[in-house]
Parts: structure tokens; C-alpha cells; sequence
């Protein structure tokens, strides 16, 4: 798991490195794919119950799953989210990072340092006999104190030999959960985060999720092992730097 997350956030990191306007996601997607080749990986999202894309690709009010088109092109002031999943040796690392592009305007800069930083939040809590609900709860807690939603419709989740595992790991305090996280369990923690309401629906390609009114939407991930001391980031990668720093 070391290795395969370390490599999906390398792929992530160089994939970030050719964001840039006037190209097109498709033409991101298709770099993703040959760094993804290139790692001796292949890519966990590639024909993952039909998805026909090699990593996401979601801009501005698109939340997750956007698929890269030859139509879509990046342009200064966008906000460019980049998922990347990928399997080294039978086990999978990923990762997700939000790109911008040339000039955001601050609040948009102020939603992505607040996505962010809840994930370091949560990442925090991710500690043996701590509770999944507190370490869920305490991104909702950091967003909205900025005024911003957490996404109800798309979760964070174990991960290890396959994509998707359990416990679902939501973005906000879900009463329901009563699991106790353990040394040995490895988590991909996800805050999706909305500008407006935290709403969204899918698009007619049956993948792509975009807000409902409209507005911008942050994505931050990483692949988390907890241990018997502090938990450990298993797709490493530096931190955003905004120019804009939130309020406390």
C-alpha cells in the first residue's frame, strides 16, 4: 500500500504539473494515462463499472467522476480537480487534489484552503480506538464555519485490494456510525465542498457530478494508514499554498 500510494501521488503530482488553459481534459487524461503506464500501474478507475476515463477530471461546478472530453477546455480562473486511482502490485493508492488555474478569485481560494485544511483535520483524528464518526464530523465542523457545505451524495472509503472497501468514511458526524478505528485500517478520506449548497446532480454521460446552482465545488484527498502512533499520509504530496489565508 506504501508503494502504490506513493506512486499515485507522484502520477497525481505530475499530472497537476501540465494543468494549464487552453488545453483540454481529454488531453490531461491522456498524460494521466501514460504516467500512469509509465509508474508500472494501470489505472483503478479505467472501466470501474464502465467508467471510460483514466482519472477524473472535474472542473469548476463539476464535483467528482468528470470524464476528460476533447470539448472541455481549461481556462484561466478555473478550478481543476484531479482524482487519481491507480493499482501497483495488486493494491491500490488514491489520491485527489484541486489544480487552480491562473488568476481564482479569493473566495474560491478561501474554498480551496478550507477543503484543505479539513482534510488535515480529519487525517488528524485518524488515530487507533478514535471514533470514524469524530474524524467524519470534523470536516463538516471546519467547512461551515467558513460558510461552505459538505457534498452528501459521494463518501470517502476503505481501501486496499480493491477500490472501494469498508467502513464508508462520510463528511459529516452520520449518526448511524458507530466504528472504532483500528491500527492496520486504511482509509481514503475525501471532502467534497461547495461554495453554494452542497447539493449536486449527474450529468446525461451518467458519471459526471455537478453542483445544483451552479457554483464551484473543492476536492482534496489522501489514501490514510492508521497505526499505533500518528497516521500516516500514504500518497504524500505538498500542500497548497494559497495566497488568502482564511480567517480563524
Amino acid at each position: 500500500m506504501r508503494q502504490a500510494g506513493h506512486a499515485a501521488a507522484k502520477i497525481l503530482g505530475l499530472v497537476a504539473t501540465h494543468v494549464r488553459a487552453g488545453i483540454s481534459t481529454a488531453e490531461v487524461d491522456r498524460v494521466a494515462a501514460d504516467l500512469i503506464r509509465e509508474h508500472g500501474c494501470t489505472s483503478a478507475f479505467l472501466g470501474y463499472r464502465n467508467y471510460p476515463a483514466n482519472i477524473c477530471v472535474s472542473l469548476n461546478d463539476e464535483v467528482v467522476h468528470g470524464i476528460g472530453r476533447s470539448s472541455r477546455i481549461i481556462r484561466d480562473g478555473d478550478i481543476v480537480k484531479l482524482d487519481v486511482g491507480v493499482y501497483l502490485n495488486g493494491w491500490v493508492g488514491d489520491n485527489a487534489t484541486t489544480v487552480p488555474v491562473g488568476d481564482i478569485d479569493p473566495d474560491t481560494w478561501r474554498l480551496l484552503q478550507a477543503t484543505e485544511d479539513s482534510l488535515d483535520a480529519a487525517i488528524s483524528l485518524a488515530r487507533h480506538n478514535n471514533s470514524l464518526r469524530d474524524l467524519c464530523g470534523s470536516v463538516e465542523k471546519l467547512v461551515t464555519r467558513h460558510g461552505f457545505t459538505v457534498v452528501r451524495q459521494f463518501v470517502g472509503h476503505g481501501v486496499g485490494r480493491r477500490l472501494h472497501e469498508e467502513p464508508q468514511v462520510p463528511n459529516w458526524a452520520d449518526p448511524s456510525i458507530r466504528t472504532k478505528l483500528k491500527a492496520g485500517m486504511i482509509l481514503a478520506i475525501e471532502p467534497m465542498i461547495n461554495m453554494g449548497r452542497g447539493k449536486t446532480r449527474v450529468l446525461a454521460d451518467n458519471w459526471t457530478a455537478v453542483t445544483v446552482d451552479g457554483r464551484p465545488s473543492s476536492h482534496f484527498e489522501h489514501t490514510v494508514l492508521i497505526t499505533q502512533g500518528d497516521p500516516e499520509i500514504l500518497t504524500p504530496r505538498a500542500r497548497l499554498t494559497s495566497p488568502l489565508p482564511l480567517p480563524s
